[in-house]
């Protein structure tokens, strides 16, 4: 079936999913959650397949870590499913109403996208993860994985469609193109009239691809250059323990920690068992000249350094002398996701929170925590990093839009 084929048929679709109660919905994203479970094995199979072949092709750490499923994985993207529908849906909630002087009686409805198109890399757990967000909102979805997790891919949605045609729900609410070459891609990107918004998940390369190739309209998701900024008073062993989850409790993230900024007060207690909490983890250090004193084994950061998501068990260091240097350093790296301030001083964290440029600002807690489950929408379509219509994990209503209603009695215009 040719591109075009296919997002006729989802087009097609966008109608009939949205016309579904929220009872129809929830019961067919719950057998579907069911269903994941049930058929793991034959995800597992085809993920092994993906896995085998990323390690040919030799894929970095992070990035075997991210297309890695197992039954725990999968368990999870069936729970995050089931909590999807644990949530309101915002589908035809009016959030705005208001009557004119004429009598219109105007009303501001919530209303599905229509057709979401979505191009991400090496992260088959999202095929499951958008395709509940998009259904609950009475969204159809056009998918376009990378190679390196086609198989996985492939599996999943197989389980998906099969459930919905086993309950009778439109099954080319989800479609999956299974072409996974750069061609097909861009002309994924400039299928208006079919598809109503792309969203881009994974690397800075594909989402400036994407972002500077598509005409349809996008919603951009960042790569995350996240920081963690000691202040002069913060607690030691909570400073450790939130940098160490931050980095190395999963390195392929893009909220995983990648700098750190400390200021030079705190530096000479901090840094010497900071160094030894990260090399016990295998962190290689990159630090500037204040830090790599303190951090022995630590090699020379560059400018390079300070910009670089890693996605690996590297980190860079950077010291400075108050907190609004902290937020200059921050502001010229950052890449607007997610940045953290550990402090006891109430007006740093509040110069923090108010001067750092970016969609998730923390006070004394783990990057690791921007993430749609984490915030309580079940699953994410991703993390915008943009400031129009979306910011930050992206749940329901980010995948909602909105129309005016208006009620009359036979007013006509003069």
């Amino acid at each position: 079936m040719t591109l075009l084929e296919l997002a006729t048929k989802a087009k097609e679709s966008k109608y009939t999913v949205a016309k579904l109660s929220s009872d129809e919905k929830n019961a067919a994203i719950l057998s579907v959650a069911d269903a994941l479970e049930k058929r793991a094995a034959s995800i597992i199979t085809a993920n092994s397949i993906d896995m085998e072949n990323g390690i040919k092709k030799g894929l970095s750490q992070g990035l075997l870590d991210r297309l890695k499923l197992d039954e725990v994985r999968i368990k999870g993207m069936a729970d995050g499913l089931r909590e999807v529908v644990k949530l309101e849906d915002p589908i035809g909630q009016i959030v705005e109403e208001f009557k004119r002087p004429n009598g219109l009686d105007i009303k501001k409805r919530l209303v599905p996208i229509g057709v979401v198109g979505v191009i991400y890399e090496a992260r088959p757990n999202v095929t499951a993860d958008v395709f509940g967000l998009c259904f609950k909102t009475g969204n159809a979805v056009i998918l376009k994985g990378g190679s390196d997790a086609i198989e996985s891919n492939k599996a999943i949605v197989k389980v998906i469609r099969d459930t919905l045609e086993l309950g009778g729900y439109p099954v080319d609410a989800i479609t999956l193109i299974e072409d996974t070459s750069r061609e097909t891609a861009t002309a994924m990107m400039r299928l208006n009239g079919y598809i109503d918004v792309l969203i881009p998940r994974g690397s800075a390369g594909l989402i400036k691809s994407v972002v500077e190739n598509a005409s349809v309209p996008v919603i951009e998701t960042g790569s995350g250059n996240c920081h963690i900024y000691v202040d002069y008073d913060a607690d030691i062993d909570m400073a450790i323990s939130i940098i160490v989850n931050a980095k190395t409790q999963r390195i392929g993230v893009c909220n995983a920690a990648e700098s750190l900024v400390i200021h030079e007060d705190i530096a000479p207690k901090l840094l010497p068992e900071l160094n030894t909490a990260l090399r016990e983890k295998g962190v290689q250090i990159f630090a500037d000249d204040k830090a790599r004193k303190l951090m022995e084994g630590s090699e020379v950061a560059t400018e390079q350094d300070f910009g670089t998501e890693y996605l690996d068990y590297i980190i860079s260091v950077k010291t400075v002398s108050s907190v609004e240097e902290a937020i200059e350093h921050i502001n010229k790296y950052n890449t607007g996701h997610s940045e953290a301030i550990i402090t006891k001083d109430d007006t740093s964290a509040e110069k923090f929170l108010n001067g750092i440029d970016a969609a998730c600002v923390y006070v004394n807690a783990s990057t690791r925590f921007t993430d749609g489950f984490e915030f309580g929408f079940g699953a994410e379509i991703g993390i915008s990093t943009q400031k129009l219509h979306a910011r930050g994990p992206m749940g329901l209503m980010a995948l909602t839009s909105y129309k005016y209603t208006i009620y009359g009695d036979g007013q006509i215009r003069g």
